[in-house]
């Protein structure tokens, strides 16, 4: 069996863009006829440039290899250009040549990959999602959701009633641009904690609360918000800095008893080596569609595991990295929880020919062969690319950018 032909899709997502606002997808085809599917997450690039950069690597290194054979493809692609280094843009190329790899090999060996990897380990998936702007809201921008403590309660309770038992929040949303960690106001500070308590009184004690911060803080300030939040027993904080400082995340996990989650900005197993080394978090996050894959996941899930460390897999792009994800979680023993888009409706699962099944906030495992899911690209050929305003971040709301 050999790789023959590759095909790559960017497809621009509908309104409220969940997810971001392309999706780049991966198809590759074998000689006797087996397709597999991948997807890149998050290339910095303009999305048919990156679509032009998979096709690239796979017509010089890809095309007539062995799908079965990953650790050799994986390392061919890994070192080509004497990189050899955890470089986003070229791990996300290789996450969706991997991810589809694995897809052919389970439908060659009719399993789905979870079987290939150990085996079903949890028969449901917890599952978690961001506080998103209820329907009809939809002229009010994700930041208020967040930062605001009245709506942010009202949309904890909301996803609470769906059957979710963790939301996630940003308190700091509104402090995303420009990216560089600052100094928190005592006002900021003050908001942030009452968006919290607002939330846990909303809620509960059935529901966890989860700290998704994305790197705006300095060390001190995190610490600060840190010790404010401690009392409301968050489940963790995310990226309380940013994640090129791997010595100050740990200065942060040192200084709260709030276990501290990272991950979706680093890739391969040498990045997450660090951080466990340097017990800057317990919980870790990887992107499959950034970090190297299926293979590579199951490889840092299992470092973590040594560590008594959890995996909670990142997702915020299409449904191809989150179908998997699953196959990841469902094998893994140290599986916490997978963030959710909601619960995958919409165009998650519009794009797809069945989509992935969601009960009162778990997700049920795929059975299906490979990834268990297919595109459908009927529903891909009638979504063309989105153009993205130059600065904008990746997830914003229609909304917020037309507030840039």
């Amino acid at each position: 069996m050999k790789i023959a032909e590759l095909k790559t899709y960017v497809v621009g997502t509908p309104p409220p863009h969940h997810g971001g606002l392309n999706w780049v997808f991966l198809k590759i085809t074998t000689n006797d006829g087996i397709a597999g599917f991948g997807e890149a997450y998050g290339v910095p690039f303009d999305a048919n440039t990156v679509a032009r950069m998979i096709e690239d690597m796979g017509e010089r290194l890809v095309i007539g290899s062995d799908p079965f054979k990953i650790e050799k493809l994986w390392r061919i692609l890994y070192g080509s250009g004497y990189g050899q280094h955890p470089d986003l843009t070229k791990m996300a190329v290789i996450s969706a040549f991997e991810m589809a790899c694995w897809d052919i090999i389970g439908k060659a060996l009719n399993q789905p990959i979870h079987n290939l990897l150990g085996g079903r380990y949890h028969e449901k998936l917890r599952s978690y999602t961001y506080l998103y702007p209820a329907p009809e809201d939809s002229v009010q921008s994700i930041t208020s959701s967040h930062c605001n403590p009245e709506r942010a309660a009202m949309r904890a309770a909301e996803y609470v009633k769906q059957g979710f038992t963790a939301v996630k929040l940003d308190p700091i949303l509104d402090l995303m641009s420009p990216f560089d960690p600052r100094e928190l106001s005592l006002e900021a500070l003050d908001n942030a904690e009452a968006v919290i308590r607002s939330v846990r009184e909303a809620i509960g004690s059935k529901c966890d609360i989860l700290i998704g911060t994305h790197g705006q803080m300095t060390t001190h300030s995190a610490i600060r918000l840190a010790k404010r939040l401690e009392k409301y027993d968050p489940l963790w904080f995310e990226e309380p800095v940013p994640p090129e400082n791997v010595d100050e995340m740990a200065r942060v996990a040192r200084a709260t008893s709030i276990p501290i989650a990272t991950g979706e900005r680093l890739s391969t197993v040498y990045e997450f080596a660090e951080l466990l080394e340097k017990q800057a978090a317990v919980i870790l996050q990887p992107a499959l569609g950034r970090v190297g894959g299926i293979l590579e996941a199951k490889t840092i899930a299992g470092m973590a595991e040594a560590h008594y460390a959890q995996i909670a897999p990142h997702l915020f792009c299409g449904p191809i990295e989150a179908a998997a994800n699953i196959q990841i979680d469902t094998c893994s023993p140290n599986f916490l929880i997978q963030e959710s888009i909601e619960m995958g409706g919409g165009f998650h699962a519009e794009i797809l020919k069945e989509p992935i099944q969601w009960e009162a906030g778990y997700i049920i495992p795929l059975t299906k062969p490979g990834l268990g899911v297919e595109l459908n690209e009927q529903i891909v050929a009638k979504h063309p690319y989105n153009a993205v305003k130059p600065g904008t971040w990746h997830w914003l709301t229609a909304t917020d950018l037309s507030r840039k």
